[in-house]
């Protein structure tokens, strides 16, 4: 299936190419920059590859099978944001606020997770090779079947994530990491 140019897609009767033009001149500090708010934006299978969506709203968006390769989102607002089986690969999330966001299936190897809110995502069977999580909360956040060979967990709380059925052999750990903490259960 052929991905959607955003000049195809409207929304809050815009169409999305011109609110991302617009966002670029907020970013950039230029007169007639606005901020992107697409909260709630239907962007299922939506071409955004290297859109610089910094800072952008992004609340409750459908973004599923959206293409988001190196993408810019530092500090953007995807809580609750569908992005199931969306790639993400070498996107930099640096900060960005995502709880309750899914990205089950999601193809986000290399993404730069650090910092992030990411309590209570769904990260089921996910592709996360090479993804640093550093000091990112991922409190309630599901990783079970997701591929996480060589990601970055050092510095990262992992009480209350399930990483049930994660091979971690190749995975950076913190340090005194013990499963059982992880998962919530007893020890």
């Amino acid at each position: 299936m052929a991905l959607k140019k955003t000049k195809s897609i409207v929304h809050g009767g815009k169409r999305v190419s011109e609110i991302l033009e617009a966002h670029q001149l907020f970013f950039s500090g230029k007169d007639g920059g606005v901020r992107a708010d697409l909260n709630g934006a239907n962007l299922s299978g939506a071409d955004l590859s290297g859109v610089n969506l910094s800072g952008a709203l992004l609340q409750s968006a459908n973004l599923e099978g959206a293409n988001l390769r190196r993408a810019k989102l530092t500090h953007v607002d995807l809580s609750g944001a569908n992005l199931r089986k969306a790639d993400l690969r070498n996107t930099d999330m640096t900060e960005a606020i995502l709880p309750g966001a899914s990205l089950e299936e999601a193809q986000a190897s290399g993404v730069e997770f650090f910092r992030c809110d990411l309590s209570n995502t769904n990260f089921q069977r996910a592709l996360l090779r090479n993804a640093n999580f550093r000091l990112a909360n991922v409190h309630g956040a599901k990783f079970s079947g997701a591929d996480m060979g060589v990601t970055i967990l050092r510095e990262t709380d992992l009480t209350g994530a399930d990483l049930s059925g994660v091979d971690l052999t190749t995975t950076l750990l913190p340090r005194n990491y013990s499963p059982a903490k992880a998962e919530g259960k007893s020890a």
